[in-house]
C-alpha cells in the first residue's frame, strides 16, 4: 500500500488500544509530531518493552506539537459494538487536538467519521511515525488504567493480562464473577452472566 504524505506539517496519526480485552474502555490517541523535534525509536507499541514505551510516552508528550487521548467507555462499547465504539473514540481524539490536523493517518482499514482528509493504513503503527506515537500513548494510558484497576480488584490479575481473555482472566471470571468494569456484550462475560442467572 502506498503511503502518500501530503505537503503539510499538521499530520495526525491515530491508533487505538483495547479492542480485544473483556474489561475497561477502548482508548485512542491522536498525535501531531513536530518535524523539528524528531523522536528516535518510534515503533508499534506492542513491539516495545514496557519500560521503553513509558519513556517514549513522556518524550512524545514533551515534543509533539499536540496530542489528545480519548476513549469510548464500556457502556458505549456494549451499546454500539466494539468497532463503532472504536471509531467514535478515534473521532473524539482527532477532534480533541488543540491544533486542528490538516490530514490524518489512521491505523487499520477503516476511517472514522471525520471531516478531515484521511488515509487508513493496515499495520500503520509500524509504518507511520505519527501512528506509532499514537499507539504508544494509547497503550501506556490504558495499561496504566489496568494497573490501577488491579489494585481495586487484585483477584483478577488485570496488571498482568491488561483485561485480555487469558486463561487466568477467564478462570478468575468463573470464580469471582464479573465486575462493573467488564464488557457485558463480550462472549466470555455474557457466558458468566448467563451462568450466574441460572
Amino acid at each position: 500500500m502506498e503511503i502518500i504524505r501530503p505537503n503539510t506539517q499538521l499530520i495526525a496519526g491515530v491508533d487505538e488500544v483495547g479492542r480485544g480485552p473483556l474489561v475497561g474502555d477502548v482508548v485512542t490517541a491522536a498525535v501531531i509530531l513536530d518535524p523539528n523535534k524528531p523522536i528516535a525509536g518510534l515503533a508499534d507499541s506492542k513491539k516495545l518493552t514496557d519500560k521503553k514505551r513509558q519513556a517514549l510516552a513522556i518524550e512524545i508528550k514533551e515534543k509533539a506539537l499536540c496530542y489528545c487521548i480519548e476513549r469510548a467507555n464500556i457502556q458505549e462499547i456494549d451499546e454500539l459494538n466494539i468497532l463503532h465504539a472504536t471509531m467514535l473514540a478515534m473521532k473524539r481524539a482527532v477532534e480533541g487536538l488543540a491544533i486542528p490536523a490538516e490530514f490524518v493517518f489512521i491505523d487499520g482499514n477503516r476511517l472514522p467519521d471525520i471531516s478531515i482528509p484521511a488515509q487508513a493504513i493496515v499495520k500503520g503503527d509500524s509504518l507511520v511515525a505519527e501512528i506509532s506515537a499514537a499507539s504508544i500513548l494509547a497503550k501506556v494510558a490504558r495499561d496504566n488504567e489496568m494497573i490501577e484497576l488491579d489494585k481495586e480488584f487484585p483477584q483478577y490479575g488485570f496488571a498482568g493480562h491488561k483485561g485480555y481473555p487469558t486463561k487466568a482472566h477467564l478462570a478468575a471470571l468463573e470464580e469471582y464473577g464479573i465486575t462493573e468494569h467488564h464488557r457485558k456484550s463480550f462472549k466470555p462475560v455474557k457466558k458468566i452472566i448467563e451462568m450466574q442467572a441460572k
